[in-house]
């Protein structure tokens, strides 16, 4: 549930109250019983804390590829394989 904050224009008495989003917005000031308004806030942030939880989780696939490139990491997990020629075998005349 948010919690929204309102302020009497008649006595300048700001309060906050938490409420459901389906709940109707308090119209009286429980201070001078004039009419109130609810304020247009922009919210809080919010961390996670704790194990498990690492902010580069939630980045994108866009962000994380050019991290990959700019850290010279290749991206791949496997050493690249490379083919060893054999050398030809040379006949010896007995």
């Amino acid at each position: 549930m948010p919690t929204y904050q309102y302020k009497c224009p008649q006595c300048g008495f700001e309060f906050e109250e938490f409420q459901k989003m389906t709940d109707l917005p308090i119209e009286v000031c429980p201070k001078c019983k004039g009419r109130t308004h609810r304020l247009v806030s922009g919210g809080a942030g919010f961390l996670f804390k704790g194990s498990g939880f690492y902010i580069t989780d939630y980045r994108s696939k866009s962000y994380k590829e050019a991290a990959k490139k700019e850290s010279g990491d290749s991206g791949s997990s496997k050493p690249t394989e490379t083919k060893k020629e054999s050398a030809p075998a040379s006949k010896k005349d007995d």
